[in-house]
């Protein structure tokens, strides 16, 4: 069970866009990698392949971010967040906000 999943709102805290926020794409579990939504933005040069009909440009693209330099975002604190897990009475484990203790997975 990881800490930060698809769909996660998450706070970047380090490189070149900290202070931003963005929605978790995709997790690279083998890579300790997530892809954020209008994060770590790069320009791809791309050739034209006519068989497969993709036009040639220059194509800007989402590129994994490590998975240290995201904090999930609290909306009740309005900050980033440590995430941990609590196991609830019915046997659930959630993973819950180390500041207040509030349940992430509802």
């Amino acid at each position: 069970m990881y800490k930060i999943r698809k769909g996660d709102d998450v706070l970047i805290k380090a490189g070149k866009d900290s202070g931003k926020r963005g929605t978790v794409l995709r997790v690279l579990p083998e890579l300790d990698k997530l892809v954020v939504e209008n994060v770590n933005v790069v320009k791809k040069h791309t050739k034209p392949n006519p068989q497969a009909g993709v036009p040639g440009g220059i194509v800007e693209k989402e590129m994994p971010i490590h998975v240290s330099n995201v904090m999930l975002y609290n909306p009740q604190s309005k900050k980033g967040d440590r995430v941990g897990f609590k196991t609830l009475k019915d046997g659930r484990k959630v993973r819950v906000f180390k500041s207040n203790d509030e349940v992430v997975d509802a």
